[in-house]
């Protein structure tokens, strides 16, 4: 028998700015150090740096900048212990090693929720190191500096961070907004050409199901963004934040307790195509090959036409995407879908298109339909590879 009920009902505000900049540790440059004064008169920042290990490979002089900068602003930042390399790349959320070496970080440097950890890095560096951080002392002050398109225009600006656990992607994770966000356009000029088409595939994912014009520009653009040209990359990278951060900001549901995920088009099998391809497919290219799977299961359902639907892989492949990949014969629909819908819990809910800009989410997926989607699409990719490519000019 109920003797006694409280019902308790609070709201919190969260507020974080995403920054862009060039140049974010030379001395000149504010921001960094003007994001960290949140602290009383006289008091200096106590922080710790962790860079991707690709990064300080490919720009060895990064820790040394990191070093300088500390020393122009040493009145104002507290560099706990020098810069920490962490291994890049997906190892960082299979094995659990960078997480443990950050909880010990965080006891012997006597690291508390005032301190700040600096996380510069691809995606899935970010997402460990920052579920390391939301999960030390129940959180630590993040600032995220992300080194990859795919973290300057998605992963890097959301307010979730995870590891993987027993092959399980993202099994163990937490929704929790960083401090802030600085993306440094710098930083992208010596990640690999791959990785920067790569993410790519979230702007055109959220242009998709958000923004009509946005898809419109990147068409027009394709092979700008193929041959990865600033004038095209950068304004991309912005809009595709903007996007997403609105999705965070307005869709009334910031930390996914629904069972909708509109963001997450082209991932329920983008995300097992990463697991069967031992991750050598990037989540962007898997991303990519979802997203035309599931424009071909709206175009077989009459939800868009021919011509969307042409001109959605021809953006893809204009831009580089390769769209076909053997693990699609691997590819267990009814138990991907099963397993994405476990991950976002609830019923299942697919995000589709209903037109280029406009999402539509549905809590059914035929799988002999999306079986057969997966044989028209490989073997529309053979066949696109048999045809000789005309040349065509960018206005």
């Amino acid at each position: 028998m109920l003797e006694h009920r409280i019902d308790q009902s609070f709201e919190v505000r969260y507020s974080y700015p995403v920054c862009f900049t060039r140049g974010a540790f030379a001395p000149e440059n504010r921001l960094l150090v003007d994001l960290m004064r949140a602290q009383p008169p006289g008091a200096r920042a106590r922080v710790l740096f962790a860079v991707d290990s690709g990064l300080a490979g490919v720009q060895p002089g990064c820790i040394e900048a990191i070093e300088k900068y500390a020393l122009a602003h040493a009145d104002a930042i507290e560099l706990v212990r020098p810069p920490w390399i962490v291994r890049g790349g997906e190892t960082s959320k299979r094995d659990p090693r960078e997480v443990d070496e950050f909880y010990g970080y965080a006891r012997d440097l006597r690291l508390c929720r005032h301190s700040y950890i600096v996380v510069i890095g691809g995606g899935a560096v970010l997402d460990a190191i920052g579920y390391a951080a939301a999960t030390a002392h129940r959180g630590l002050r993040l600032i995220r500096m992300p080194s990859t398109v795919l973290g300057q225009n998605d992963a890097g600006v959301g307010v979730k961070n995870a590891i993987n656990w027993q092959g399980r992607k993202n099994f163990l994770g937490t929704f929790t907004p960083p401090f802030a966000v600085i993306n440094d356009f710098e930083l992208l000029a010596s990640v690999p050409a791959a990785d920067r088409r790569a993410g790519i595939a979230e702007a055109v994912k959220v242009a998709l199901i958000r923004d009509r014009a946005f898809f419109g520009r990147l068409h027009r653009q394709r092979l700008a963004l193929a041959a990865l040209a600033p004038h095209a990359m950068e304004p991309m990278i912005v809009r595709c934040a903007e996007l997403h951060l609105a999705q965070i900001r307005n869709s009334g549901d910031p930390f996914e307790r629904g069972s909708a995920r509109p963001l997450d088009f082209g991932h329920w099998s983008a995300h097992k195509l990463e697991e069967l391809s031992a991750h050598r497919l990037r989540h962007g290219e898997a991303v990519a090959i979802g997203i035309a799977l599931d424009v071909q299961y709206s175009c077989r359902l009459g939800m868009i036409g021919n011509v969307a639907a042409d001109t959605i892989m021809e953006t893809l492949c204009d831009i580089g995407f390769t769209l076909d990949h053997a693990a699609l014969d691997r590819l267990d629909v009814e138990r991907a879908l099963g397993d994405f819908r476990e991950h976002l819990g609830g019923q299942l809910c697919i995000t589709l298109l209903k037109g280029i800009g406009e999402g539509v989410e549905v809590n059914h997926i035929d799988i002999g339909t999306m079986r057969a989607c997966i044989g028209e699409l490989r073997a529309s990719q053979r066949h696109a590879r048999d045809e000789p490519i005309a040349p065509e000019v960018v206005s």
